[in-house]
């Protein structure tokens, strides 16, 4: 079987290309994670507003803190609010993060097949 030698110059576009997609899964996750918290908001802003009590308690950690429904929908509605920003941010990162990728593969290819056609001539 023959050894695959590549040159300093792929193995650090390779190193890249490894960090940027390392660091692509880190953003979807993040991403995941905050798509989830905005889904729980949006089910509790419902039932809040199915329920016709003023008084209302909210979670926080293992008991029940008295609230009133008021207070607990404007806290909701800036949690998801920061939330969506954070999104958005995530998302460009995405972005800039999936140009990144396409060009350090790119490159790696160009590389690569600069090499193969000198071993072509030189062989």
């Amino acid at each position: 079987m023959a050894e695959i030698k590549i040159s300093p110059e792929a193995q650090k576009t390779l190193m890249e290309l490894q960090a940027f997609q390392q660091q692509m899964q880190t953003v979807l996750l993040q991403k995941e994670s905050l798509n989830m918290q905005n889904m729980e908001i949006d089910k509790a802003l419902e039932e809040l507003n199915k329920t016709e009590h003023d008084d209302v308690y909210k979670a926080v950690g293992p008991i029940l803190i008295k609230s009133t429904k008021k207070e607990l929908t404007k806290e909701l509605n800036e949690k998801k609010e920061t939330i969506d920003l954070r999104l958005k941010s995530l998302q460009k990162q995405e972005n800039r993060l999936k140009d990144k990728l396409k060009e350090s593969q790119e490159e790696l290819e160009k590389i690569l097949k600069g090499q193969e056609e000198e071993k072509v001539t030189a062989g």
